[in-house]
């Protein structure tokens, strides 16, 4: 039988050193929020892959789906042979989306090509190049993704040069004094000193920042943002793809805000583990691509589509919108608890169980290695941690929303020890 180390070798020999890997342990087996590696030790997950799993690992309900759907058929192209579970699945999300005008819903197989399609939508409807997003924030790997992508380190190290007529503004953070008026004041000198107004098609801004620190956006930065689309006949696109599905304590990250975006991005939860991303919006936007403009050959794939109606049946038959604010508040009131004893805590923040804590040294400055020794004395206990951050000192939590209680409290309990010896 294989076992870590051995797995290690040919891993190295046999993979580019260019796919990082968090953990040193190789997975054999999940069940909800549990994972066990090849040697059989069982870890407490918190990483979700990535906000993946909010449903958590290997749902009965998307299991049951999947296996009807691979007696049914596994692939014929949606373009070529449509089938009813892409148009339902569309019909769903322009439902469940904030805002009740008229829209549409198309799908893809990663959030990049989500995020690449919405910008081509916008470019058509518009009828210019130009795309504003944020520092800090992360939309793809993909080369027009990573140029909106607004972290160097490691995503776009090596890889230019990237599409032009993209340009970044600085993202509110008010624990390092950034604030909305300060991004609005960037947005008006870039439309002034850099690109007209006129030639920018699209916005594309995270409701809560996902690689970048989990940092939510400010309602005055999303209301002025929209002013601003508005007055410049720009589009607002929401980029959900991490904040979507129950995780933020409401359907979508948008919800939590009275501002409607004319695109917004969504995958990774939505599919259970299953490829599926997919980009919602106002109909006469989503129209203006020709036909055999959108598409893909795995976009909206059959197998992705049933496990897709199974994560939304999930999602509100077991009320994991309410499940994510009930595990938000424990996770926060635990780490507010451990302030006075942890003084490197310098916030804890975000909306439902979308949370994270930022650590800072005596002096001011990003800890980051006190976020990898956090990182690393947990998952010494069974605890998988992620951090992200642009100094990597932020520890985020995407632990599934179907969590048990008692292995809920035995996380919180490690990353206590974690944060404290």
């Amino acid at each position: 039988m294989s076992d870590n180390a051995s797995l290690k070798a040919r891993r190295e020999a046999a993979t580019p050193r260019g796919v990082g890997i968090t953990a040193p342990f190789f997975v054999k087996r999940a069940e909800n929020s549990e994972l066990w590696d090849v040697e059989g030790r069982r870890y407490v997950d918190f990483a979700g892959g990535i906000a993946v799993l909010n449903t958590g690992h290997r749902h009965p309900r998307v299991i049951a789906a999947l296996r009807a759907q691979l007696d049914d058929f596994t692939h014929s192209a949606y373009q070529v042979t449509a089938y009813e579970s892409y148009v339902a699945l569309a019909e769903r999300l322009v439902r469940l989306t904030p805002g009740k005008h008229a829209k549409k819903a198309t799908f893809f197989t990663t959030g990049a090509e989500a995020v690449e399609n919405a910008v081509k939508i916008a470019r058509a409807a518009t009828g210019r190049p130009g795309v504003v997003a944020f520092s800090g924030s992360f939309h793809g790997r993909t080369l027009l993704s990573l140029a909106l992508t607004g972290k160097v380190v490691p995503y776009k190290v090596g890889f230019g040069p990237f599409p032009g007529d993209i340009w970044h503004i600085p993202f509110p953070m008010a624990l390092h004094g950034v604030t909305p008026e300060d991004s609005i004041e960037a947005l008006h000198r870039l439309f002034k000193a850099d690109i007209d107004p006129r030639r920018v098609a699209a916005i594309l801004v995270e409701p809560v920042q996902g690689e970048g620190g989990f940092y939510p956006a400010p309602p005055a930065l999303l209301r002025a943002l929209r002013r601003e689309c508005d007055e410049h006949g720009i589009l607002l696109i929401a980029d959900e793809i991490q904040t979507g599905f129950a995780r933020t304590g409401r359907w979508f990250a948008m919800d939590h805000h009275d501002v409607l975006p004319d695109l917004m991005t969504v995958a990774k939860s939505l599919g259970a583990g299953v490829p599926i991303s997919g980009v919602v919006g106002r109909a006469e936007i989503m129209d203006a691509p020709g036909p055999g403009g959108l598409g893909g050959t795995y976009s909206g794939n059959p197998l992705a589509t049933a496990a897709a109606h199974a994560v939304l049946d999930v999602i509100e038959d077991e009320k994991l919108v309410d499940r994510a604010n009930v595990l938000g508040g424990r996770l926060s009131a635990r780490l507010e608890g451990l302030r006075a004893r942890v003084p490197r805590i310098a916030e804890v923040r975000g909306p439902g169980a979308m949370l994270a804590v930022e650590l800072m040294k005596p002096s001011g400055g990003p800890d980051s290695d006190f976020a990898k020794q956090v990182q690393s004395r947990a998952l010494e206990q069974g605890l998988l941690l992620l951090t992200c951050g642009v100094h990597g000192n932020v520890i985020r939590f995407l632990f599934p929303l179907t969590i048990q209680d008692a292995v809920f409290g035995e996380g919180l309990d490690i990353l206590e020890r974690a944060l404290t010896v």
